[in-house]
């Protein structure tokens, strides 16, 4: 079996746990599904979509439809140049994981989103939740050793056809976990967009503090990690880093 399969999970840090990324994927449904029904009728958690967009943009000379799409794509860029850089700045003060501050600030970004008025242009939802989806996913990158994203769910689809076909041909322990990870991580992206469009039918804009509660019970713990029974591992990179 895989050393990393084996390893006892205590080598792995809290913000490496599978129930960090169950958590944050279930965040990432969230989003998809509120901006979808609420906030312009797009999907916020990558960037696939608008640079198709802003191909078709340029393919028609549609140049300011062109420069509009550039400000999503450019927060996403920018979330990940800043989570880079902060993830090795913040390590200095030994305080909190930069992992735990992210959390931290993502559910503040929230609850401010939740408070716009239904007046406010789309665009903040979009581009605030453009910009903090892809610090996380720059920054939650290995559940227990598994490569995993927690803001969209195409490479889990892909990964699950391939580690079925790996599966059925040679009935690996560490493929078969493999497997239920993948799986249970598509399940709670579906979960955190059912919750959405059930939230979304009663609370209307409100209901994005749905996603703050889920990242204030992830923050609690990650802060308990750091300041407790971890405080000697602050510096310690999360696999995948």
């Amino acid at each position: 079996m895989d050393r990393s399969m084996t390893q006892n999970k205590t080598e792995y840090l809290e913000c490496e746990k599978n129930w960090v990324f169950w958590s944050l994927i279930m965040v990432g449904g969230f989003y998809g599904a509120y901006t979808f029904l609420l906030r312009g009728g797009i999907f916020c958690n990558a960037q696939t979509a608008n640079i198709v967009l802003l191909a078709m943009a340029l393919g028609s000379r549609n140049w300011h439809h062109a420069l509009y799409l550039i400000i999503p794509i450019t927060a996403y860029l920018m979330g990940a140049v800043l989570s880079e850089f902060l993830a090795k700045y913040i390590k200095r003060f030994r305080l909190l994981r930069w992992d735990t501050i992210l959390v931290g600030f993502e559910m503040i970004v929230v609850i401010i989103l939740g408070l716009l008025p239904e007046s406010a242009p789309d665009q903040i939802c979009q581009v605030a939740l453009n910009f903090i989806c892809s610090m996380q996913y720059n920054t939650f990158r290995q559940a227990e050793g598994i490569p995993m994203a927690t803001t969209f769910c195409t490479n889990h689809v892909r990964q699950l056809g391939t580690n079925l076909v790996i599966y059925a041909r040679h009935r690996r322990p560490e493929t078969a976990l493999r497997l239920r990870m993948h799986l249970s991580m598509l399940g709670m992206f579906i979960a955190g967009g059912v919750i959405s469009t059930l939230l979304c039918q009663y609370f209307g804009l409100r209901a994005i503090w749905g996603a703050a509660i889920l990242l204030a019970f992830v923050f609690i713990r990650l802060c308990r990690a750091d300041l407790f029974y971890e405080r000697d591992r602050l510096e310690a990179k999360p696999h995948g880093h």
